[in-house]
């Protein structure tokens, strides 16, 4: 069974930093580019970021360059999204997802798999 299961979301206060993970099981990991993409209450679901499938090219929404780091350890199947000085409106559920095809698109139907999100709740 294809999953990927996010963890390490919480509530932070505004300037603090968190790193989530996405744990892959029931897939060649290593095969998959794979993008975070986060949605807001009210809002449509964003892209954030991704990664090549070795790790060599990573790619940011405007809005977390120089905050957000996306990383992968495809011995452990994980990718990772680590956030640093948070803020408010990054509040949203965070999803990771995997693409098979693409490597660095922010079109959320590029990815074919997908989890079920960590809430990431940032306060002021």
């Amino acid at each position: 069974q294809v999953q990927l299961v996010e963890s390490g979301g919480g509530l932070v206060q505004a300037g603090v930093s968190l790193r989530l993970s996405c744990a892959a099981s029931g897939l060649t990991f290593s095969a998959y580019n794979m993008g975070w993409f986060r949605q807001a209450p009210g809002k449509e679901r964003e892209y954030v970021a991704a990664i090549s499938r070795s790790g060599a090219d990573t790619y940011y929404a405007d809005s977390v360059k120089g905050r957000f780091t996306i990383s992968r350890d495809n011995a452990k199947n994980t990718v990772y999204l680590q956030m640093n000085s948070l803020k408010p409106e990054d509040t949203a559920v965070y999803y990771c997802a995997a693409s098979r095809l693409y490597s660095g698109s922010y079109r959320s139907n590029d990815y074919n798999v997908w989890g079920q999100g960590t809430q990431v709740t940032v306060s002021s």
